[in-house]
């Protein structure tokens, strides 16, 4: 069930307000427009309401044509898919070739209008997903009358195999023995007036999944998530009338018509019981849309109210500087937008795709729109940096998702630790369905028979348990930002305790009184290792914060156990490169790398245990420096550790460069990737928001830097979030910052401000 995770406020006035602060005038980067209708659904333009997203497009014929994607559309395979696609087609068409046409997504108001003609519009569409409802509102008002006919236009026709190259959308089953076979989709018959269709799973992985891992005995502690889960939709409007099952038309010609789409997940006995539940979801609509227009307007008004960065260039600067700047502003605020088309669902957004997947080749075979590399299981290391940009810009409500996946996941995690480790505590692996199991194809289909129960059969993730640290130091800087005092005791203390534990518990001290990871691992890269960094590092970091929790709303038992860790954790691995004291990836390294990470780095960032204003910044810088793989594309993140480093130069240059690397393929100009993952590629645009965001503004406790890492010709407005419920706005134009204030007023002692480079 969609969930309103903010109510409507009044409607601001973005366009008199985003003039005030904005300090130049060029190309408005919060509009998209092509004037032109596209071949496919690569030229499709995004629209979501943090559960439902849709890619629209028009082609050449003058239809509009969008798929339907869900936060919780999942296949009994554990495959994210679509939820349909939808034909819209108007008689006569004014958008057909050879007409004056104008397509704009307008993200201040989530809304993609279609306009035809020059200066007398000859027709219009405006289409848009009800930022308050799991609605689709397609509103057409054209000079003369047309008809309207709108379908329904399925492709999972009936029963198909995955084969070959196409199998690697269904990652985790790539090496099954069995077939992967997509279930069809089924569009009724009997209905008068209105479409109904939709996707039921009979067939499931989930039981699979345990009995591979051996944690079958989970089976009679929980219930299958993905049997008997039924997605899909109904279309209905005023004046449209059956013409078959899968589409309808305008009983009569007329100037204004409106189709409305309903969007339903759920669990259900039987067909019927789910169809109840959907023609129940259209019977509560009001129908008003005016006012459901102006809910939905306004709820965008306020997300982008609460964060902003407006670029310009400085006085007397080149072109080229101007052009920079217009680039990277516009990549940050369609990035944002995408993210919260997908952040306010029953699941975490996807880093290969999010809810914006469309047909796609690969070496000239054909995929349909479902096809996402590295399917549908979760890897930590990738979706968590679609995450750390929403704490500075305010979006905490859409990291609710991300932290409930591992919450809902947490019984399970215990229950499997006891059972293959015989110890307490939880590890989450890198690689994870969303109900907590490994995916199969890296636990491995084909163990040898001394092969223990938890070790892999993939070594790129076999000893790698930092995803929970990572995520805990997330969860540590969510609190600091929010002060949410119900998540502290409800989600994060819970996971404080068992996270630490398993890592103490899984590498006791030795005679030395040290904690000796062994056999561990620093990220994919060195499979083999002793007492790798970002373990050490991310240990380092929350046992600091989880002790800075006052005392009052922690327990002596707590405290105790994080003090006893923490006082037997050994150093961070150290070295000398060229005579320079660097960190290194691990105490020890046993064998070549295999991956291009560079793990020392993680105690800049996720870590954060060196940067401005912290100790020990030239040993970090040096490290940085030395780094011996360098790139700033996808999950690589050289741009946004230059940026926690406060090296501006470096930071510019190469997010000037991630903000210009589009994918060639597709239309819309913040469709990354498929850079390592997918398209489009949230890693990619997930680093872009938080390098930006730390060259402005970088927080530690309570102390918060500005301008870091800024560069003197850049101007720019701005307005971000700190922790214990801060926000720090003011505009730095020609060389000078102004208007600057902080919210609480108190919280400007904490503020040390820089002076650009």
């Amino acid at each position: 069930m969609f969930k309103c995770l903010l109510s409507p406020t009044p409607i601001v006035c973005m366009v008199l307000f985003l003039c005030m602060i904005s300090p130049g005038t060029y190309a408005d980067p919060y509009k998209v427009t092509w004037d032109s209708p596209s071949a496919d659904s690569s030229g499709s333009m995004p629209l979501g309401n943090g559960e439902i997203g849709i890619n629209a497009w028009v082609e050449g014929d003058g239809d509009l044509i969008f798929y339907i994607s869900k936060t919780d559309a999942w296949s009994g395979n554990g495959r994210l898919l679509k939820v349909g696609r939808v034909r819209v087609s108007l008689d006569p068409n004014p958008f057909a070739v050879g007409q004056p046409f104008e397509q704009t997504l307008d993200v201040r108001t989530g809304m993609l209008h279609i306009d035809a003609g020059k200066k007398e519009r000859k027709g219009a569409m405006r289409v848009w997903v009800d930022a308050n409802a799991p609605i689709i509102q397609v509103e057409v008002n054209a000079e003369q009358p047309v008809s309207m006919k709108v379908s329904v236009d399925p492709w999972r026709t009936a029963p198909r195999e995955l084969v070959e190259k196409e199998r690697f959308s269904a990652y985790g089953l790539m090496e099954s023995p069995d077939p992967v076979v997509v279930a069809a989709d089924t569009v009724l018959d009997d209905q008068k007036d209105r479409i109904v269709w939709f996707h039921r799973n009979e067939k499931s992985i989930w039981a699979d999944t345990l009995r591979l891992q051996h944690l079958e005995h989970w089976t009679d502690q929980a219930n299958d998530p993905l049997m008997h889960r039924t997605f899909g939709g109904l279309i209905t409007g005023d004046g449209l009338v059956t013409k078959d099952s899968h589409t309808l038309q305008s009983a009569t010609p007329a100037k204004s018509q409106r189709a409305t789409v309903y969007v339903l997940t759920a669990y259900s006995a039987d067909e019927a019981a789910w169809l109840h539940e959907v023609i129940a979801l259209a019977a509560a609509d009001s129908g008003n849309i005016e006012s459901q227009r102006k809910a939905h307007e306004a709820w965008w008004a306020a997300f982008w109210d609460r964060s902003w960065v407006r670029l310009g260039a400085a006085k007397g600067t080149s072109k080229k500087v101007s052009d920079e700047v217009e680039e990277i502003e516009r990549g940050y605020v369609l990035q944002r937008f995408i993210s919260a088309c997908a952040g306010r669902g029953n699941f975490p957004i996807k880093f290969n795709g999010t809810l914006f997947t469309v047909d796609s080749r690969e070496e000239e075979e054909h995929f349909d729109a479902d096809y996402r590399r590295w399917g549908g299981p979760y890897w930590f290391q990738n979706t968590r940096l679609v995450y750390w940009p929403m704490l500075a810009s305010g979006d905490t409500e859409m990291m609710h998702p991300l932290f409930t996946m591992f919450s809902d996941a947490l019984p399970f995690a215990l229950n499997r630790t006891q059972s293959y480790f015989n110890h307490e505590g939880v590890f989450f692996p890198e690689t994870m369905y969303f109900w907590g199991a490994y995916a199969m194809d890296n636990y491995g289909w084909e163990r040898q028979d001394d092969m223990e129960d938890g070790i892999t059969v993939n070594r790129y993730i076999r000893y790698d348990y930092d995803g929970g640290l990572e995520l805990l130091t997330l969860m540590l800087d969510y609190y600091a930002y929010t002060q949410d005092e119900a998540f502290l005791t409800d989600t994060l203390l819970p996971m404080g305790e068992a996270i630490p534990n398993f890592f103490y518990a899984h590498y006791p001290p030795r005679d030395n009184g040290k904690m000796y990871f062994h056999p561990s691992q620093a990220l994919e890269t060195w499979q083999k290792a002793i007492d790798p960094l970002p373990p050490i590092a991310g240990l380092k970091r929350v046992l600091h914060d989880l002790l800075a929790i006052p005392e009052a709303k922690t327990t002596n038992e707590q405290r105790v156990t994080w003090r006893k860790i923490q006082v037997a954790l050994p150093d961070l691995p150290k070295g000398e490169v060229k005579g320079e004291a660097v960190l290194l990836p691990a105490a020890e390294i046993l064998e070549e790398a295999r991956n291009s990470e560079t793990p020392e780095l993680y105690a800049i960032f996720p870590y954060r245990l060196f940067g401005v204003g912290k100790p020990d910044l030239d040993m970090a810088i040096e490290t940085f420096k030395q780094r011996k793989v360098k790139g700033n594309n996808g999950w690589r993140q050289d741009d946004m550790q230059a940026a926690v480093l406060g090296l501006t130069k470096e930071a510019r240059k190469r997010l000037s460069s991630r903000m210009g690397m589009k994918h060639s393929g597709s239309r819309f100009p913040a469709f990354w990737g498929p850079n390592f993952d997918w398209i489009p590629d949230q890693d990619h645009g997930g680093n872009a928001l938080m390098t930006l965001q730390c060259m402005l503004l970088q927080a530690e406790g309570r102390t918060m830097q500005l301008l870091p890492t800024w560069p003197k010709d850049w101007n720019v407005g701005f307005k971000l979030h700190g922790p214990y419920k801060t926000i720090v706005e003011g505009e730095y134009k020609d060389g000078e910052l102004v208007n600057l204030k902080v919210t609480p007023e108190s919280r400007r002692a904490d503020l040390v401000i820089h002076t650009p480079e």
